[in-house]
């Protein structure tokens, strides 16, 4: 007999819960499932687009921004298995614009006031977000360094970068390092670089080679880095909220939007769109130490290695707003430390896009979620459907 692995009628409650931020107007749809000991959930509320008959379905289509970040670092991790990669390397064979850096004597110095790098950049100061390229977390903008970001086009935030590989590589080669490799942490960039060293190590773009070694055989059919036209009908239209009015107003359409055609730059921290049925298949596959099925994707080891907190106190310490006090940073993912929450039980792991989107692994629980909505995020702050659809999913585990 199978034991049941979630309390039916409390996923009742968790689609009453969710359905109530539709109709309250706090989004305009979402897509929401959890998976535990091959028990899977997958439900829907609202409408692809404000004003639209079209309602949202099981397999309708999301911009999952920085859930992109634990792919690419997969990604990178099969190319160190097979010995193309080293993490400890110096990434200079594959992105020159990154040798003989240079590095801001302060923070808010000049871009001219630095001293020589003590260390070239690795893979794994990419994977780390250490490599010393980021988000600095000061609105508005007051250092020089985030200045010259913003007019190369590479400051981290909700616009991705739409020039090319090479281009961005030049742009961020350009700049200073904000501190020397691996003693710091950054938000964002160092996937978008690691996107780009994972298509020159592996002499393809970045799209093939994920279609090839990852989506093909996770049957991840409707992940990628652009909606083919075939499919976009299925593309949630993208929001964002206006500070003043308070009212979403539209970010991205889906028809001739930005995903509606294929991407100069795949970016490797926050280009894919993914359905959830896709998303779940690569979480279970991490969840199984790197294997689904029969397709074996990566060793435990490198899973493990993953899924590891890779950061110091101090470093976690100078991002707060990221860490919480409750977690850290492993490979390409944020690593649950404590339990301080329903929902955040130790070694958990995963991340949250600013497009709206939250997916999140829990090994002792056997236990995958994602959510999909598809308006922005406004504030580091976990928006309130995120927390409720993490607590309804947490308090409907039987036993």
């Amino acid at each position: 007999m199978t034991t049941a692995q979630f309390a039916h009628d409390r996923l009742e409650r968790m689609r009453k819960v969710m359905a109530g931020h539709v109709e309250s107007g706090d989004v305009p749809g979402l897509v929401w499932a959890v998976s535990r000991g091959g028990e899977i959930h997958v439900e829907a509320a609202g409408a692809l687009a404000l004003g639209d008959t079209a309602p949202m379905r099981r397999d309708s289509i999301f911009r999952v921004a920085s859930l992109t970040k634990p792919v690419t670092a997969v990604a990178a991790m099969i190319l160190v298995e097979e010995s193309r990669l080293r993490l400890d390397d110096p990434v200079d064979r594959w992105l020159p614009e990154l040798a003989d850096r240079k590095v801001l004597k302060a923070i808010d110095g000049q871009l001219t006031d630095t001293v020589p790098a003590s260390r070239p950049i690795t893979l794994r100061d990419l994977l780390t977000l250490r490599f010393g390229v980021g988000a600095i977390m000061v609105y508005p903008f007051a250092y020089p360094v985030q200045h010259a970001m913003a007019e190369a086009g590479i400051a981290p935030s909700a616009d991705l970068y739409r020039g090319s590989p090479d281009a961005f590589m030049k742009a961020v080669g350009s700049l200073p390092l904000a501190h020397q490799p691996g003693k710091g942490w950054l938000y964002h960039t160092g996937l978008d670089v690691a996107g780009v060293l994972v298509a020159r190590a592996a002499g393809q773009p970045l799209s093939a080679f994920m279609q090839e070694r990852i989506f093909g055989p996770l049957g991840m059919k409707d992940t990628g880095f652009h909606v083919p036209a075939e499919k976009v009908d299925r593309l949630a239209t993208a929001y964002s909220r206006d500070f003043q009015s308070g009212k979403l107003g539209v970010y991205d359409e889906a028809k001739g939007g930005l995903f509606a055609r294929p991407a100069i730059f795949e970016s490797g921290g926050g280009g894919l769109v993914s359905t959830a049925d896709d998303y779940l298949a690569f979480q279970r596959m991490m969840l199984g130490k790197g294997k689904l099925g029969s397709q074996r994707i990566l060793s435990r080891a490198s899973v493990e290695l993953m899924t590891s907190d890779q950061l110091t106190d101090e470093q976690k310490a100078s991002a707060a707003m990221f860490f919480n006090g409750n977690s850290g940073w492993g490979l390409g993912m944020s690593v649950a430390l404590k339990r301080d929450n329903l929902f955040t039980t130790p070694g958990r792991f995963g991340w949250d896009g600013g497009y709206g989107t939250s997916a999140y692994a829990d090994p002792a629980n056997d236990f995958a979620g994602i959510l999909l909505s598809q308006k922005l995020m406004d504030s580091p702050e976990a928006p309130k459907h995120y927390v409720d659809f993490w607590t309804s999913a947490y308090q409907a585990i039987e036993g």
